[in-house]
């Protein structure tokens, strides 16, 4: 699970410095493989615009370039892309330049004809993977400067974290950042949200016929949607964390799924009129967004439309091809659901097909993100279609499965007994409150409502455990546990070692053979 520090510091009041980032998340127990820093400028790399280019006759695959990096001096520039012409505006790695891949540029020549730099592409800056030409800028851009700072790319960490099947509202940045803002005793806010005036109801229509498979199910009218490509901030930190930037409106749903640990999907409001859930027909078949055509066997849950009652998803895991958001697309109704875990698990097994939802599914998601989550996604999506409205009254249907809010009591005494430090109940209801517990004490009994984005606590050892993770596994201490059964060497061992006593006594020295060992294996180790 990858999380940017930049997210993480929008959502609460964190340090910006790395190490202490990564020092918090491994003292919770999100261990951090790997840190990654991204966005640091290339010394040496700038603007320049292209003054001229001319073929040579006798290079067909290279063009020379005239390029002006503001200081009036024309450089000579051999270029192997074919996608730029004069008035353009690229990145320009003078000599003496030092490139991420390690190659230092230097004065190479093409037909005795000297390059003075390389004009680079996006993947050749690290900045994506479009490697197909150079990184063109906008026109007007100021000549001579970094190319970071005319895209605006911020620097950041990435951090690789090794989640626990227990931990599944860390799936999202609000949940790690809510942890660690507690561990550090600083305040968390959740996801930057914009307030707006919500729109006229007008709610779709939802059906639920697998009430012991789906839980809840929600969808939410946006209107006066305009697709187009997302910001250049959505599309660095999407890729930064694993994912391919398509449109504003599928880049905002998986924006919302990687902060707020709520996977979500928009559909076209006039294709998708109303909403049935339901389990799949045996034979039944659904093209899914990745171009396969999947048999389908009774056990798999379905989103239908509620007047053809046609699949248009594969519950939890992956939408149907048919109804992907296109670039007419006016209206959207936002879906987020709860489904329970083990339908969705068997499901992505039966078709070999896990997807980012199915992954949090099968761990557990908060049944009542949906308010904040779409709130979210509008949010991100008014960057580029600032007209959108989101509608107020989103058709919300719960079923006997949907979880219920659990209050799980814990004694001071029975905490002790159990971590081996004596932590007071005032200390114990610091703790639980500043993760998101509603705590209550009352003789030495700390009373503890569980918030719903952790499914996770279910008896008394689980909260035990989110206060020994906050109070410090460093400050409880470490005991060896007591054998039952008592030690002692066997009648062989005891004559075994006399005699390697007596035997180093009179001078001689002990062998440790190792026989079990490959030809050249002994030598190969030293």
């Amino acid at each position: 699970m990858k999380v940017l520090l930049s997210i993480l510091r929008e959502m609460a009041d964190l340090p910006s410095d790395p190490e202490t980032i990564a020092d918090a998340l491994n003292c919770l127990g999100m261990a951090v493989e790997s840190t990654d820093i991204v966005g640091v400028p290339i010394e040496g790399v700038v603007t320049a615009r292209i003054v001229r280019t001319v073929m040579h006759p006798d290079a067909a695959k290279v063009t020379r370039c005239y390029v002006d990096a503001g200081d009036g001096v024309e450089r000579h520039v051999w270029c192997g892309a074919t996608n730029m012409g004069p008035g353009d505006i690229v990145p320009l790695a003078t000599i003496g330049t030092t490139m991420p891949d390690g190659r230092e540029i230097a004065r190479r020549g093409i037909l005795g004809i000297d390059s003075e730099g390389m004009l680079c592409s996006a993947s050749e800056l690290g900045l994506s993977a479009d490697s197909a030409g150079l990184l063109i800028l906008e026109a007007g851009t100021p000549l001579g400067v970094s190319p970071w700072l005319v895209l605006g790319i911020e620097h950041d960490v990435i951090f690789d974290l090794d989640l626990t099947r227990n931990r599944p509202e860390c799936w999202g940045h609000s949940g790690v950042a809510r942890d660690i803002a507690a561990h550090l005793n600083v305040e968390f806010w959740g996801p930057r949200i914009t307030e707006s005036s919500p729109g006229t109801d007008s709610s779709p229509h939802v059906t639920i016929e697998a009430a012991q498979e789906c839980g809840v199910f929600t969808a939410a009218l946006i209107s006066n949607v305009i697709v187009t490509d997302s910001p250049a901030w959505v599309q660095r930190r999407l890729e930064s964390l694993g994912m391919r930037a398509i449109n504003n409106v599928v880049d905002a749903s998986n924006m919302v799924m990687l902060e707020c640990n709520q996977p979500n999907h928009a559909y076209d409001a006039d294709v998708v009129r109303s909403f049935n859930v339901r389990l799949a027909k045996i034979g039944e078949t659904i093209t899914t967004l990745d171009g396969t055509v999947r048999l389908l066997g009774a056990e798999d849950l379905l989103i239908c439309d509620g007047t053809s009652n046609e699949p248009v998803g594969l519950a939890g895991i992956m939408g149907d091809q048919h109804s992907e958001i296109t670039s007419v697309t006016s209206s959207l109704h936002l879906e987020m659901a709860w489904f329970s875990p083990d339908p969705i698990r068997f499901t992505t097994l039966r078709h070999n097909l896990r997807s980012e939802a199915s992954l949090r599914f099968e761990r557990g998601v908060d049944p009542e993100g949906y308010g904040i989550a779409a709130q979210r996604f509008i949010t991100i999506l008014r960057e580029t279609s600032p007209n959108a409205v989101l509608h107020n009254d989103a058709s919300v249907v719960k079923t006997f499965s949907a979880p219920v809010s659990l209050t799980i009591n814990v004694s001071v005494d029975a905490v002790e007994a159990k971590l081996g430090v004596r932590i007071e109940s005032t200390e114990i209801v610091r703790i639980l409150s500043s993760i998101g517990f509603v705590t209550t004490e009352s003789g030495g009994v700390v009373h503890t409502q569980v918030p719903s984005w952790r499914p996770d606590c279910t008896i008394d050892v689980d909260i035990m455990e989110e206060i020994a993770r906050h109070y410090g596994y460093e400050r409880i201490g470490k005991t060896i546990p007591k054998s039952t059964v008592h030690g002692k060497l066997s009648h062989i061992q005891q004559r075994r070692r006399l005699l390697r006593q007596t035997l180093i006594g009179l001078g001689l020295d002990e062998a440790m053979p190792s026989p079990f060992v490959a030809p050249g294996d002994m030598s190969a180790v030293g």
